[in-house]
């Protein structure tokens, strides 16, 4: 079961602005990203359930992170089932490429937040009415930071928070953070493949404090 209420995670995810979400084969690998991140400023991180034995390793993951006090989530949830299996195993958020009632009702039964995808504002509305805090806008490339923008126009309590083909450059993070972004939701471009095989966990900490940093200045927080 989930160790934060789920205010405390939608209040840490809204905080820092960003959620770093990846996936890799080993858990000592991925223990050493999420400990990268966090080290980062990051404060809530998403594994995502889309490579072999995601499971197995999100288990092992998922003690660790208990142990550090980290917010562990699992992303790419499409079905009820699968979520109530994460949920198990100490998932402290589900978040979906697209939203699904069923997956908002398992979630809700277990005081677990959910972040499904959305790409319309007829969703968006449907997903709050389902209870979701927070909604991803996805895919965000596709979308654009203007999309955000009329949204909030005629809905502006909705948290949204872009994911896919986010760039880590002050240009790109101004653009979708002053449209009115909650938060980020990125993943490779965060956290690429060349530092995780070199084992660059430094590297990885850097980009993450200079996306945070940028974040904050995008906000006026600094």
């Amino acid at each position: 079961m989930s160790k934060f209420m789920k205010h405390e995670v939608v209040s840490k995810l809204l905080d820092t602005g960003l959620l770093p979400v990846f996936y890799h084969k080993d858990a000592e690998t991925a223990k050493k990203i999420v400990q990268a991140c966090v080290r980062g400023g990051a404060k809530t991180i998403e594994f995502t359930n889309r490579g072999d034995r995601a499971y197995q390793v999100f288990s092992e993951l998922a003690k660790f992170c208990d142990q550090e006090s980290v917010v562990l989530g699992i992303g790419t949830i499409v079905d009820p089932a699968t979520a109530g299996l994460y949920i198990n195993e100490g998932a402290n958020f589900i978040v979906g490429p697209l939203f699904n009632p069923d997956v908002a009702k398992v979630c809700n039964r277990r005081k677990v937040v959910y972040i499904p995808g959305c790409s319309t504002p007829s969703e968006i509305s449907v997903a709050e009415e389902m209870g979701a805090d927070v909604v991803k806008i996805f895919p965000a490339v596709v979308m654009g930071p203007k999309f955000i923008k009329a949204v909030l126009g005629p809905c502006p309590s909705a948290k949204m928070m872009p994911s896919g083909g986010i760039e880590v450059t002050r240009n790109d993070i101004y653009a979708w953070i002053k449209a009115g972004a909650a938060a980020l939701n990125i993943g490779t471009k965060l956290i690429p493949g060349d530092l995780v095989e070199a084992k660059d966990f430094d590297g990885i900490q850097k980009r993450v404090e200079q996306c945070i940093s940028w974040i904050k200045e995008a906000r006026g927080d600094c």
